[in-house]
């Protein structure tokens, strides 16, 4: 593993993957670095991580052998014209902005070792999902430690880039469509007379656990939805009323409209 890593930009996710990476030991607060172009975000980041902060993205460069670039997307290229004399061979360099290729990457960081990854919000409770993607050769060293970095905020995947799509709308924007459903089943709970509280608990934690079925048991969520569906009871005629108002074909739309968005967002940049 590098002793050494850089986050150039301090916001929710780059906070989230430190908060993770100190938590599992996988670096020490010491041996992080990160940059912010606010003074005060600077301030919290020390303050509530103990890391070193700065507002140089150099300092960051010049202290890291691997570098995370967690800043807006069309911020990337200015990024890397201002940090380019302070790079050096083989250093590691990961993109986690949306819609930034490989491709383009790689041109603009020649001597770089380069990946690009999709986390999602779930890592600021160490329950991420994280997409990765590279060019460089299977047997490269540092996939272990690229790995290791998200598997410290939750599960990771190796995927071909040209699947990067699917991946946004299967895990990137899929938090805001279980947060949608959440609040719909307790709006339900409520109007059948629940307090509001038990209501969001209660849905939360039923989503919650019916995914770690399907991640625990190995199978098909078919198979376990049909344990959970009497015959005549009231499952199945709630899924009733779902199938007749396109309960999966909205998914599936909105899911497809996500990776269509993110097809235009590369084609932008």
């Amino acid at each position: 593993m590098a002793n050494t890593i850089g986050f150039i930009g301090g916001g929710n996710m780059a906070s989230a993957i430190i908060n993770g990476l100190i938590k599992k030991e996988v670096y020490s607060e010491n041996n992080i670095f990160v940059s912010a172009a606010s003074q005060n975000t600077v301030d919290r980041l020390h303050k509530t991580l103990n890391v070193n902060s700065s507002q140089s993205n150099a300092y960051v460069v010049e202290n890291s052998e691997m570098i995370v670039l967690s800043v807006k997307p069309y911020m990337v290229f200015k990024i890397l014209d201002e940090i380019r004399p302070f790079l050096r061979p083989d250093q590691v360099v990961i993109s986690i902005a949306s819609g930034i290729t490989l491709k383009k990457l790689t041109a603009a960081l020649p001597q770089q070792k380069v990946y690009r990854a999709m986390p999602n919000t779930p890592a600021s409770v160490n329950m991420g999902m994280t997409s990765i993607s590279t060019l460089l050769d299977q047997n490269e060293p540092s996939l272990v430690q690229v790995e290791a970095i998200f598997n410290a905020v939750g599960k990771t995947a190796w995927i071909d880039e040209s699947l990067m799509h699917a991946a946004i709308a299967v895990h990137g924007s899929s938090p805001a469509y279980a947060f949608v459903m959440i609040e719909a089943m307790a709006d339900a709970a409520v109007l059948e007379g629940m307090p509001r509280d038990k209501a969001y608990t209660m849905a939360a934690q039923s989503l919650l656990g019916a995914a770690q079925m399907v991640l625990d048991s190995g199978l098909h969520p078919g198979v376990l939805k049909d344990q959970v569906t009497s015959p005549g009871g009231n499952t199945i005629k709630a899924i009733a009323v779902l199938e007749q108002d396109g309960f999966r074909s909205s998914i599936i739309r909105a899911m497809h409209a996500a990776a269509e968005k993110s097809r235009q967002m590369e084609e932008g940049n």
